[in-house]
């Protein structure tokens, strides 16, 4: 009897071991079938209240990611667009960068890639993604035959004005650069603010000077300016920075300007405060998409093309623009296989949902034939067909050192303690010294 219930209880422990383990076995399996939880970090510049449908998509993406990749976990980080670079610098300096980030092309990226911090996705573009990319976008994003970023958008920066307010004062689209001038003459002596400009951001009024150095020098003037194949001091580019002070001088732009961030400028034209908005064709959700801005005012808002300076050499069809942002994955994760597969699944997935959902202009291509989409955009995208050239923004074309500088010399330009010969003159002295 003794050694029948000694029999029973072996039996029942061993069962228990068996369960046990059998339990942890299958807890393992459903963590990813063995594999090991992973934590990515992704850093990223679309915050839910000033870029709504961006933030929803990238949500629904990771969602989906996770769903697909259960042993993986995206953890975000939401800066607005100064916040977001500050930052990236700070953890760049410190060698701590996510696992995942967004940047901007050329100039801005070089430092990022010679200093080893992104790490080359051309596997990725080897693996079929190539094909998927608009010709011509991904090449800003290389260095030295190496790709660090794949870009996500591409945009031209038109000027956005209130079709109900030019109405109300008889005011026509202006096509060239005196039109342009008496438009903001009538808008000032009828008391309206012609131009929302948040100048404390400084790159939005670098937009207008470099529309001006276009107009004036035409295509190449400022590009040529900043590689060094030319020069700062080039009459063309003294004179767009006399225009910017005359503009200014005139009462063009919204009061206190340039003290005010680009959303509380975006805020002054969305509540019909301003006439006019120049800025990249990433805002063109809040004008046709956005569901958070009345319909009645997104009916109201058309966009026109910065006009022709009279005897300048610009045409009208170049552009501001270029490539938007671009995802990076960090040399230095330790988790680089699944941040790379991220990346890809997030180009592959963004593409037609920015166009649908968000009106964006990617750096993938779409067949629109069977979507539909607002009528702006339409005419954003005929226009982009019809560029005659795009100029990449020029702090991004700059290194950091060279930009700061210029985005600092843009700032005194507008609030007018710099004269146009010493912006021009500590411009070339700056990108002279960084070469």
């Amino acid at each position: 009897m003794l050694k029948k219930a000694h029999t029973i209880l072996w039996l029942v422990v061993l069962m228990l071991v068996l369960a046990g383990c059998s339990e942890k076995t299958a807890e393992k399996d459903t963590e990813g079938k063995g594999e090991e939880k992973v934590t990515l970090t992704f850093m990223h510049l679309w915050p839910a209240g000033s870029s709504k449908q961006h933030n929803m998509i990238v949500n629904e993406i990771i969602q989906e990611f996770e769903a697909e990749n259960p042993n993986v976990k995206i953890k975000q980080e939401i800066l607005e667009n100064e916040q977001y670079k500050n930052k990236l610098k700070v953890l760049g300096a410190s060698n701590e960068l996510p696992d995942i980030g967004m940047t901007w092309a050329a100039g801005f990226l070089e430092p990022y890639a010679k200093g080893g911090l992104f790490t080359p996705l051309d596997d990725l573009l080897a693996d079929g993604l190539r094909e998927n990319f608009v010709s011509g976008t991904t090449e800003p994003y290389a260095l030295e035959g190496k790709t660090y970023a794949l870009p996500l958008e591409l945009n031209i920066t038109p000027i956005y004005y209130n079709k109900g307010i030019f109405e109300k004062y008889n005011l026509e689209v202006p096509k060239t650069y005196d039109e342009f001038k008496q438009v903001v003459q009538v808008l000032v002596d009828n008391g309206v603010a012609p131009i929302a400009l948040g100048n404390k951001d400084r790159w939005t009024g670098s937009m207008w000077y470099m529309y001006l150095a276009d107009r004036i020098g035409g295509a190449d003037t400022l590009k040529n300016a900043i590689n060094g194949s030319g020069t700062f001091e080039d009459p063309s580019l003294v004179q767009a920075a006399e225009e910017i002070q005359n503009l200014v001088r005139m009462k063009a732009f919204i009061k206190g300007f340039n003290g005010l961030s680009n959303d509380e400028a975006k805020a002054e034209f969305t509540n019909e405060k301003a006439a006019m908005y120049l800025m990249g064709t990433w805002d063109l959700p809040q004008f046709t998409t956005n569901e958070d801005i009345p319909k009645e005012f997104r009916e109201k808002v058309g966009f026109f093309k910065f006009p022709e300076v009279e005897g300048g050499k610009g045409n009208i069809d170049s552009w501001v623009g270029g490539p938007g942002v671009g995802l990076f994955v960090s040399e230095n994760s330790k988790h680089k296989e699944e941040a790379k597969q991220f990346v890809k699944f997030f180009v592959e997935k963004w593409g037609e949902r920015s166009v649908t959902r968000a009106g964006v202009i990617p750096a993938t291509k779409v067949n629109t034939a069977n979507i539909e989409l607002p009528q702006m955009y339409i005419d954003v995208l005929n226009e982009l067909a019809n560029a005659s050239n795009i100029t990449l923004f020029a702090d991004v074309q700059m290194n950091p050192e060279a930009a700061q500088t210029h985005l600092n010399l843009i700032q005194s330009l507008f609030g007018e303690s710099v004269t146009p010969e010493k912006f021009a003159k500590q411009h070339q002295e700056a990108l002279s010294n960084t070469r």
